[in-house]
Order: C-alpha cells, then structure tokens, then sequence
C-alpha cells in the first residue's frame, strides 16, 4: 500500500524492496510472458507453494500483481506494462555491467597465488 504523505524517494526505497527478492522478480518475469497460475509458476520457481502464495501476496499487496479465479485456477496478472518494461531495462543495465566487469577483469593483471599484491589494471 502506498503512503502518499511519504517523499517520493521514500515510497521508491519501498518499491524496491518489494522487488529485492529473487521468487518475486522470477514471478515478474514469467508474468511478464502471460497471465498465470500458481501451478504453472512452481516449477518454474522451485519453491513450495505455501511460500509462492506468500510471495504473490507481497506483490498482490504491493499493487504489481492482480488476481482473478477462471474455473477452478487463480490467474495471476501484471498490473501494468510497466512493470516488464522495468525487469527489460534491469537485463540491460545488468548486461551492461556485467559486460564492463568482464572487460576489467579481462585487462586485469593477474595476482600469484599467496601473493599479498591487489591486481592492476594495463595501462
């Protein structure tokens, strides 16, 4: 829920919490593909089903997830586009820095084992 009287800082500190766990981004993502069932979710998590409904409670709660019954199943849904737009632009930057930690490390000086020396960049 969101606390509208916070900083804006503030309330996008909390959002972010809320996506600080690897089930509830995984959860994003295969929601980012289609709407869901929780049964199609757990393989694709590896946890048990008790702690997939807790996660989807916290992003159901947290506004980024709806629900809706079909038959006998709940399907999950995104609440907005947004969000996979989100998790797209979190690979990118990921990728991207990534791709500048293998550059260094690939110019970096490698160290002799036992050795105390911290490793150098090539100059």
């Amino acid at each position: 829920m969101v606390d509208a009287r916070q900083p804006l800082y503030r309330m996008k500190a909390d959002f972010f919490k809320t996506l600080g766990h690897p089930v509830r981004i995984r959860v994003l993502e295969l929601l980012s593909e289609r709407d869901q069932a929780v049964s199609e979710m757990l393989p694709e998590v590896g946890i048990e089903p008790a702690n997939l409904s807790q996660q989807l409670a916290v992003l159901r709660r947290a506004g980024l997830v709806t629900a809706r019954r079909e038959g006998l199943s709940v399907l999950y849904t995104l609440t907005s586009p947004q969000v996979a737009e989100l998790l797209a632009t979190a690979r990118r930057i990921l990728t991207g820095v990534n791709a500048d930690q293998a550059e260094w490390l690939d110019g970096a000086v490698p160290v002799p084992v036992g050795s105390a020396r911290v490793a150098r960049t090539r100059r």
